[in-house]
Formats: structure tokens, sequence, C-alpha cells
């Protein structure tokens, strides 16, 4: 049983900013979210173009509670604008990267693992399966279940589920699972498989997204640890 309880963001680009965003919400967000919020990165990645809207990134953070999420926010909306005015520097240099997003709150299956104990076991891919699945109310938490039992299936194809949640303050009709992938060439393969492709048309999904994420460069399953102050970059002047 966990009680932890993620952020899941959509973020829109704008631009070529994409290289820029990632590094300022990893090396001088994510240092900040840690000591003053008590917050963790999860991951930063880049949507694969090809397999969504674009230019996009994925964010996820990681609060040890809802409660621990709850401080965090009663922090973040107290200034001009609902944004701590401590960051107001920061806030108006990220305004420079993107133009808005959509955000889930979002709760882990009982057995899906926090991001410390991925990167201490070397959970890592060249590129990973983002899943969005919407199913009949209720039953996003089956979603998750099917998806381990399923978890043979795809390690045929190196394919490891390393995130499994739903998400909250719906009326549990979403699902999303995180599948990291060693080689691109595997996931061809899994993407080939015609015993996957049965295995999800018979999960009974309403809507089934997939796109690809690769890592921002310090994307802690990419350098097996959370950004630190000494990867900051000087966003103050």
């Amino acid at each position: 049983m966990t009680d932890r309880v993620y952020i899941h963001e959509f973020i829109d680009i704008i631009g070529h900013n994409r290289a820029n965003y990632m590094q300022h919400m990893t090396a001088n967000w994510g240092p900040i979210g840690q000591e003053e919020r008590g917050q963790l990165c999860y991951g930063v990645w880049a949507l694969v173009g090809s397999t969504g809207l674009w230019p996009k990134t994925v964010n996820m953070w990681e609060h040890d509670s809802w409660s621990g999420l709850a401080a965090s926010f009663a922090v973040e909306t107290v200034g001009r604008g609902a944004q701590d005015p401590a960051l107001e520097k920061w806030w108006t240099k990220a305004a420079g990267f993107r133009s808005g997003g959509v955000d889930r709150i979002m709760v882990p299956a009982a057995w899906s693992r926090g991001i410390e104990e991925l990167c201490a076991a070397g959970v890592h891919g060249d590129v990973y399966a983002h899943e969005l699945v919407t199913v009949e109310p209720g039953t996003a938490a089956d979603v998750l279940e099917r998806a381990r039992d399923a978890s043979a299936l795809h390690a045929r194809h190196g394919w490891e589920l390393f995130g499994a949640f739903t998400t909250a303050m719906v009326n549990e009709h979403e699902a999303l699972l995180l599948w990291a992938i060693p080689t691109w060439a595997q996931w061809a393969d899994g993407e080939s498989d015609r015993e996957l492709m049965t295995w999800r048309r018979n999960l009974g999904a309403v809507t089934w997204n997939r796109v690809l994420l690769v890592d921002a460069p310090l994307n802690p399953l990419k350098i097996g640890r959370q950004p630190a102050r000494t990867d900051r970059t000087d966003w103050q002047e």
C-alpha cells in the first residue's frame, strides 16, 4: 500500500524551446521542489512528435501523500495570480518557454514503485511508452491489474511496466501505464506483436492512446538520482 500522489502534466512548448524548458524544470525547479515542497521529480520527458501533438513535454511530480500535495498547493497559491511570490522570476523565465498545458492528479497502484526505488533498481529505457486508457466509469483500477498480469507478455520485448496510475478527481474512468523499453528495436518488436494487439483489444477500453517519450538530459531515470543544486543554471538574471 502507498500514500503517494502525483501531478502529471502535458506541457505546450513555444517554438524551439523544449530543451530550455526541460533544463529549467529539472535543474532549476527540481531542487526547489525537493527542498521547499517535499516534492520529487518523477520524470520529465520529451514527447516524440510523430506519435502525438508537438512540441510537448510530459512532467510528473511525486508527493508522499495527499497532505503533502495540499501543503505544496497552500504555498503555491498565496501570491498574485495564485503563484508563489518567491518564484516570480522562475515563473517569468518559464513563461518564455511554454504556453500552457493540461494537468492531472494521479494515484498509483499499491505495487507501483516510487522514483527513488526505480532509480535504485536502475530502471531506464531508450524510449518509454505512455499509455492513457479510458474505460467504463469505476473500472480504471482494473486496467492496472490487467497490465500487471500481462507483464510477462510485454517482457518478451523488454517492455517493463514501471508506473501504473489512475486519475483522481474524476469518475474512475482513466488509467495511465508507463513502460520502459531498453531499445528502439524492442519498441518496434512490441508494436508488431499480434498477441499484444489482441491483449489490448480484449481489455475493452473506450479509448487507448499510446505516445512515446524520451528522457530529458536530467531525467531521474536517466541519471539515476534527483536533480541537485549543482545542476542548476542561472535563471534569476
